[in-house]
């Protein structure tokens, strides 16, 4: 895990120290953009992103690849699996051509998440869990640099694991048993 972690750090910092700084904070209109998701590590998973601009429409689209089991589980049930997701970005405030990846804006989100883990009972448990998600959030771009954070909610559907944590979004049986909920901060840098 910590040698994984360590190759994704250092491939980013290597894009991002072979990149020329020039003029303001806002050099070139980047199109492109890696991500980690901030601390994704603790909960269980490495999740890694790629966002394309399409600057003539005011859209992104990103895909968000996760590996399940590659970082600590806090709930120490050793899962292990994968996670997908599509989200496709409207900006919709603070937009500007030179910065095509910054600004609020609004995510349908698609996510599907395929792993195992032990049980209670001490039994490995397959979860083969989808969500339909609506995102809203702010990417801010500083160079080379983009962070982005996010808070959304949606319809999950599946066969559910104990914790009802699954690597992507959240659920919550007290608020009802298939709603979906997911938040986070992604750090990169674009080219």
């Amino acid at each position: 895990m910590k040698k994984i972690f360590t190759i994704l750090v250092v491939a980013l910092f290597g894009v991002a120290n072979s990149a020329k700084a020039e003029g303001s904070i806002y050099d070139a209109p980047y199109k492109n953009a890696v991500k980690i998701t901030f601390l994704s590590w603790i909960s269980g998973s490495t999740k890694i992103s790629y966002e394309r601009a399409f600057p003539k429409c005011k859209q992104a689209g990103e895909i968000c690849a996760s590996l399940i089991g590659a970082g600590h589980d806090k709930y120490k049930n050793d899962p292990l699996g994968f996670t997908l997701r599509y989200g496709h970005k409207f900006f919709v405030a603070g937009y500007k051509e030179e910065r095509p990846l910054m600004g609020f804006y609004l995510r349908p989100e698609v996510i599907y998440s395929h792993y195992d883990y032990t049980s209670t009972a001490g039994v490995r448990e397959p979860v083969r869990m989808g969500s339909l998600l609506g995102t809203f959030g702010y990417q801010l771009c500083i160079k080379r640099f983009v962070a982005d954070a996010w808070v959304g909610a949606g319809y999950c559907y599946g066969k559910k694991a104990e914790t009802g944590y699954y690597h992507g979004f959240q659920t919550y049986d007290w608020l009802h048993d298939n709603l979906a909920l997911s938040f986070s901060i992604r750090l990169g840098v674009m080219w």
